[in-house]
């Protein structure tokens, strides 16, 4: 037998004073009713009411356990109502991982958005290029970039990421500029760690050919921002998302190569722990990054100018 509902059943007999009175409430028979406060006092080996024709009293024993029971019920309704509250109106504690070089240019300017428009939603973000372990850290959600792999985590996808290939206007004035894939194999390459390989470059070429072209360099890096740097130094040719060459490219710092190649298409995902119901908090921030970001970010609007988009 249910032990909370019986607990409510008591309660509800001791402040009627009648079973009759618990019975209607509940909609169970008196005999139902008087059987749930059997079940309490064999399972606490202990009578909690005396009874007579004419009235219910509490035992000693009984007067205890009504006071406790009738806080347990309270705090599971007080429970009840902190849940749904948080489940309808934003509010809380939202822990947060992202990506370290879009963290830093994207998610920064959307959180401060975000939190402007839910003041009642405090958000702890880490950054970082490697994949956690969302329950062991405790983490609501994160944002990966790429394409992710089968897992129990559920997925939204927020954006597209595009990549291009680029270098300086100086390092291709001395090394010279790759007019197909397979060029990239002559020269200095800034390699990305984190990539599924490295050293291979995919294309999809015009005719919609897969292209895959063997590279390498003398720089590897965990982080875009390191082969940033590098590319702007001239020490090579990097395969960079769309969101960290683009400014590059629109001050001509960068130059874009590879016209009519396009490396494949991946996108930006926010990822959590499944459960029945999102939270307000977690589906509200989601919702707003969407919305925010969505098929035509901002970061790409430079490659409609440049022809990019294929």
């Amino acid at each position: 037998m249910d032990r909370f509902t019986a607990l409510a059943v008591f309660v509800k007999v001791v402040e009627g004073q009648s079973f009759a009175a618990a019975a209607r409430d509940f909609g169970l028979s008196p005999a139902m009713v008087s059987k749930h406060v059997r079940a309490l006092e064999e399972r606490l080996g202990a009578r909690l009411l005396n009874r007579t024709t004419r009235r219910l009293s509490l035992t000693e024993v009984g007067r205890g356990y009504y006071e406790r029971a009738r806080q347990i019920l309270a705090d599971l309704d007080d429970a009840d109502r902190s849940a749904s509250d948080l489940h309808a109106a934003p509010r809380g504690t939202l822990k947060l991982n992202a990506p370290f070089s879009f963290g830093i240019r994207h998610v920064g300017p959307a959180i401060a958005g975000y939190l402007a428009s839910y003041p009642e939603v405090t958000i702890e973000v880490t950054l970082g290029d490697r994949y956690i372990d969302l329950l062991a850290e405790g983490v609501d959600v994160a944002l990966r970039i790429g394409r992710l792999a089968d897992s129990s985590l559920v997925a939204r996808r927020l954006a597209p990421i595009r990549l291009v290939a680029c270098a300086s206007a100086e390092y291709l004035a001395r090394r010279g500029t790759p007019r197909t894939p397979r060029d990239l194999a002559v020269h200095d390459c800034l390699l990305y760690t984190y990539a599924e390989s490295a050293e291979e470059w995919h294309f999809i070429g015009p005719g919609g050919a897969d292209e895959v072209v063997r590279v390498s360099g003398r720089l590897f890096a965990n982080n875009g921002d390191i082969l940033i740097d590098a590319a702007l130094s001239g020490l090579g040719i990097a395969l960079l998302p769309t969101f960290m060459a683009g400014e590059h490219v629109q001050a001509g710092r960068l130059v874009t190569l590879l016209p009519g190649f396009a490396a494949p298409e991946a996108a930006l995902y926010a990822v959590y722990p499944p459960g029945r119901h999102l939270s307000a908090k977690l589906r509200s921030f989601i919702d707003f990054l969407a919305a925010r970001f969505g098929e035509e970010p901002e970061w790409d609007r430079w490659c409609r100018e440049e022809n990019l988009r294929r």
